[in-house]
């Protein structure tokens, strides 16, 4: 309990408006602070998810790999990856390179194709 200049008693219950705003202001930023970083790392991790399967389905007897993402396009609830694997098989001493675009739709790959390393006389960009 508080006094006040003129004597009065207040209880903190009687002090209503400014703090308990404060305090809910304060509590939904904690919240949004908590949570907003776990949507951002569900749709990385989604996507990293999706490469992963392909790369894991695509060599099934790889004893190691590892992936880089090259890019990406969107257009609505499409993307397309290009992503470069570096792939260790069974009895191979050394890591096989390959390129990948992937189209992924609503978060599911529905397409692949392999894509030549280097850019030859084949591959000139598209012109718009």
């Amino acid at each position: 309990m508080e006094q006040t200049s003129q004597g009065a008693i207040v209880r903190p219950s009687q002090l209503g408006g400014a703090a308990m705003r404060q305090k809910l202001i304060l509590g939904g930023l904690l919240i949004q602070m908590l949570i907003a970083p776990a949507w951002s790392i569900a749709s990385t991790t989604d996507l990293g998810a999706v490469i992963e399967g392909f790369i894991t389905r695509h060599f099934p007897e790889a004893t190691s790999h590892i992936w880089v993402m090259n890019g990406t396009q969107w257009d609505g609830d499409e993307m397309i990856v290009d992503v470069q694997t570096y792939v260790v098989q069974k009895q191979q001493p050394a890591a096989i390179e390959n390129r990948y675009l992937l189209l992924i739709v609503a978060g599911k790959l529905t397409a692949a194709q392999q894509i030549p390393l280097q850019d030859g006389p084949e591959c000139q960009p598209e012109d718009a």
